[in-house]
This record gives C-alpha cells, sequence and structure tokens, in this order.
C-alpha cells in the first residue's frame, strides 16, 4: 500500500451515473510522486471516464480528489493543467503544420517590440525540449516532419511547460509507434520519474505495462478490482483480474466442443497470406472455412479490430494478399467487400453501426441498397419486406418496421445491424463483439444464431473481450496479441491455454 506522504493524488470514493450507466462505482486511485502507475481494464472498465474526472472533462456524482494533501474540484481540463495536471492523448493533438517551437510555446511566445521573438522563441524551445526529452531536435521544422513518437515528446513538452506539471497522464502513447519510438518514449517516462513527475500510463499493451510501471490498477465493469506492486503479479494473474476470473476458477474451465463442426467444409471461404499493414497489424495468415466460427481472443489493443477491419476493407493493407472464393482480392473498400459477399457488424454500434435517426426498416436496408447503387433504389413495398422478415426471423423487439432505431434497447439494436448484414446473404460475416451491452437473454440469441449461419455454409469471425463466450461459440480459436497472431487452437482447448498463450513470455 502507498504510503499517505507518498501520495501526490489520491482519488477516494469516486462514482458517476450517465443515463443507464454506472460508469464509476465507488472506485479509489493512489499516485505517488515519481512514480508510473499502469491504469488497466476492458473496454467499459471506467479508465477514461476516472480519468475524465481528475481533469474535470466529467465531474463525479460522488467522492474526493486530493492532490498534495488538498482538496481539489478540477472545473474544466485547462483549470486541471493550471494546477498541475495534464493529459497527452492517443492522437497528437497539435499542429502539424506549425514548427515544433510554435507549437511547444504556443500562446506564450516570446514577444519583442509588439511581435514574436522567433529567435528568443527557438532558443527557448530548443533548450525546453532537450532539458526534458534528454534529446536535441531542430525545432524550427514542421511537426508534421517528425515521427510520431517525437510528436507525442513535442505534446509531453508543451504539457509539462504551459502547467509546470506534476502529474501527467498518458493515454495509450505507444498505440501508433514502433518498438524503437517506444523504447524512446520509455526512456523519456522514465527521466519525468527520476524528476518527480508522477504518471498514470494507460495502455492495453501487457507486455509494456511490466516493463515500465511501478504499480497496477485494475478496474473493471467501473470498480476497482486492486492495485498490486508490479513485481508482485504475474502476467497470468493480472490478466485473470481483467477479465473476471479466479486462477483457480480458469484452471476448472474447459472449453465446450461445439456439435456443429460437423458443418465445417475443407474449402476456404477467404484466404490470407501474411496480410498487414505497417504500424497497425504485423502479417497475418488466416484462412476462414465455409460452416466455420472462428473466434480472435486477445486483449483490448491486440489487433482484434484491426484484422476485422482489414478483412472488410476499411483499412487498406500494404503487404500480403487476400482470396476470396479462390480469386485473389485487390479492391480494398467496405463497398466492394459488400460486392464480394464479405459484412462486418462494428464493435461501436453507435458510431459505425445504427443511424440513430433512421428507422428500423431504413438501417436494415442499407447495405442491401448500397450493393444495389443508389440509383436503383429498393421499393417500398421490397424495404418493407425485408425489414418484417428480419424482424420476425431475429425477434426484434419493435412496435413497427417505422420505429426509430435509437428507441430500441441495445439487444435490439444489435439485431438490427445483424439483418442489416444477413440481408445480403454474405459468405462471410464478421462479428465484432456483437453482444457488448446487451442481456443475457440477447446474447445467447445471438450466439445461437451465428451458429446456425455457420451450419447454412458461412464463415463466421467472432470478436468478444469474454474468454468463455468465445470458447462456447467457436470452432477454432486465433490468439493476438501485441497486434500479432501468436497463436491458433482447435478441438478440445481450455480456457487457461488461451490466457496464457495471451499473456505471453511467462507462459
Amino acid at each position: 500500500m502507498s504510503e499517505p506522504d507518498q501520495n501526490i493524488l489520491v482519488m477516494e470514493g469516486i462514482s458517476k451515473f450517465f443515463p443507464g450507466v454506472q460508469a464509476l462505482d465507488d472506485v479509489s486511485l493512489t499516485l505517488r510522486k515519481g512514480e508510473i502507475l499502469c491504469l488497466v481494464g476492458e473496454n467499459g472498465a471506467g479508465k477514461s471516464t476516472l480519468m475524465k474526472v481528475l481533469t474535470g472533462v466529467e465531474h463525479a456524482d460522488s467522492g474526493k480528489i486530493l492532490f498534495n494533501g488538498k482538496p481539489i474540484r478540477p472545473k474544466s481540463p485547462r483549470h486541471a493543467q493550471e494546477l498541475g495536471i495534464s493529459t497527452v492523448y492517443q492522437e497528437v493533438n497539435l499542429c502539424p503544420n506549425l514548427s515544433v517551437a510554435e507549437n511547444i510555446l504556443i500562446g506564450r511566445e516570446p514577444q519583442k517590440f509588439g511581435s514574436i521573438d522567433w529567435k528568443k522563441m527557438n532558443a527557448l524551445a530548443a533548450e525546453t525540449f532537450q532539458r526534458m526529452m534528454g534529446i536535441s531536435i531542430d525545432v524550427t521544422q514542421p511537426l508534421g516532419t517528425y515521427t510520431v513518437a517525437i510528436q507525442q515528446m513535442v505534446a509531453i513538452t508543451r504539457a509539462l511547460y504551459l502547467s509546470s506539471a506534476q502529474i501527467l497522464i498518458l493515454d495509450e502513447p505507444t498505440s501508433s509507434l514502433d518498438t524503437q519510438e517506444t523504447a524512446q518514449l520509455f526512456k523519456v517516462m522514465r527521466k519525468l520519474k527520476e524528476e518527480g513527475v508522477g504518471i498514470v500510463f494507460i495502455t492495453h499493451f501487457i507486455s509494456q505495462i511490466f516493463e515500465i510501471s511501478d504499480r497496477i490498477t485494475v478496474l473493471r465493469n467501473g470498480k476497482l478490482v486492486g492495485t498490486y506492486e508490479t513485481a508482485s503479479i504475474t502476467r497470468v494473474g493480472l490478466i485473470s483480474k481483467m477479465i473476471g476470473r479466479t486462477l483457480a476458477e480458469l484452471d476448472e474451465m474447459s472449453a465446450i466442443k461445439l456439435e456443429s463442426s460437423k458443418h465445417i467444409r475443407s474449402e476456404a471461404l477467404l484466404e490470407t497470406r501474411e496480410l498487414g499493414l505497417s504500424g497497425t497489424l504485423s502479417p497475418l495468415s488466416l484462412d476462414l472455412h465455409a460452416g466455420e466460427v472462428v473466434g480472435l481472443a486477445g486483449l483490448l489493443g491486440s489487433g482484434r479490430t484491426e484484422t476485422a477491419h482489414i478483412l472488410f476493407g476499411v483499412e487498406k493493407p500494404d503487404n500480403g494478399e487476400m482470396n476470396f472464393l479462390g480469386s485473389p482480392v485487390h479492391d480494398f473498400s467496405p463497398l466492394s467487400s459488400i460486392k464480394r459477399g464479405v459484412a462486418l457488424c462494428p464493435e461501436d454500434r453507435k458510431a459505425a453501426g445504427i443511424v440513430d435517426d433512421l428507422t428500423v426498416r431504413e438501417n436494415i436496408i442499407l447495405a442491401m441498397q448500397a450493393r444495389k447503387g443508389w440509383f436503383k433504389f429498393l421499393t417500398q413495398s421490397e424495404q418493407y419486406e425485408i425489414a418484417d422478415r428480419y424482424i420476425s426471423m431475429l425477434n426484434i423487439a419493435t412496435p413497427s418496421a417505422d420505429q426509430a432505431v435509437k428507441n430500441l434497447s441495445g439487444g435490439n439494436q444489435q439485431k438490427v445491424i445483424l439483418a442489416r448484414w444477413l440481408a445480403i446473404n454474405p459468405h462471410v460475416l464478421i462479428l465484432d463483439e456483437p453482444t457488448r451491452g446487451i442481456d443475457v437473454g440477447s446474447k445467447a440469441e445471438i450466439q445461437k444464431l451465428v451458429l446456425s449461419l455457420a451450419e447454412e455454409g458461412k464463415a463466421c469471425v467472432f470478436i468478444s473481450s469474454e474468454m468463455e463466450e468465445v470458447l462456447r461459440t467457436s470452432h477454432r480459436i486465433v490468439v493476438l496479441r501485441e497486434r500479432e497472431k501468436v497463436a491458433e487452437f482447435s478441438g478440445e482447448v481450455e480456457e487457461n491455454t488461451i490466457i496464457h498463450a495471451i499473456a505471453g513470455s511467462e507462459a
């Protein structure tokens, strides 16, 4: 446990409720001076909300925050920065067309005779960057000419310079960095730690957690699981706490093999060979067979969604090849995928799935209309026939096909997205977190539907953060870690085996 006089920050009993969601439930966190604390948890764990409360983006319903022993209530990110709390986000929020010096000192440029003293500004920026980051660069060059790692360092320098920050929050700063750039950033983090800065580091890369952190705070479903000295917890132990099962429970659980495996056919509908995208996904070889459900297992940030996006054409690969029904694929785009017969139910149904202001009917026919082309409109009678068929098939709870989709429950919205893709009768169906945030009954229905689609001869990719669900629904499981395929399992496999594969070298 932290000694009280060591703590630069104490967040105690923080709760935050949004309509329909208890985002934080009595969460506490402590940060020591000169410490790197990793804040970890899967999607919906509450990490972002907790940091938004700390930086004044959100206001807690209850709880208190002590900074250097004194109570604070940040009103806004700017107020938090004035207090000495700065945040650097995953996406560098600076101006790539301006020079490094301008980005560091923007708003605080030294003046001479009523205008900017460029010579003094460049010298001050160069000295500040060299002192804080430990390296020298040409600060007169546009920020956009430098690597993402250098841009991250410029963002950190600016944050520290503007506020003389005692607390630095780094939110997924390594997600776009390669190994060498990450090592460079870690060197900077250790330097800041030696200077007494308390750092909250949010990441999904397990190896990085154990490389850089002193302690680890784990959140799950808006609640505090615990805070652990990094040296006292194993990788497997950490993952089991993140997903919510004890090691004893993991050892006792075994996968239930699906009888539907007898429907798997020998022909591969879709094949990839060393397919990848630099900085996003390491080269991946994967076969999807007719009648098969392939589960993608791994922690958030492991490359599951990135794989789905490349297979569907949201992202275009820069190496490797893909074959569909035996023919090479050259055109990577969502529309081309739809026309080929590949469908994607996205992870974020709110942002990338449903169209809030449209009706259930209009949402269901979107993909079919896109495939036909916008000058070959489906008649209204055709639209109602399609919508009513899938409303009945999927048991979508709605008064009518003309109900606004935003008025449906989360589970029924998810079914509407599934209906949209089933309407085009795809050969390959990619499901990214299809059961997240929906009730148990709807989850069971969707899992049964996936298996029935496989029995009809479709190839399904099933992505879920719930390991038990992946095991129950998949015939074959591909394990991803840090954007790379690290293992593949078929037949009888225990959950503990998958967990060890996700954990990596320790296993």
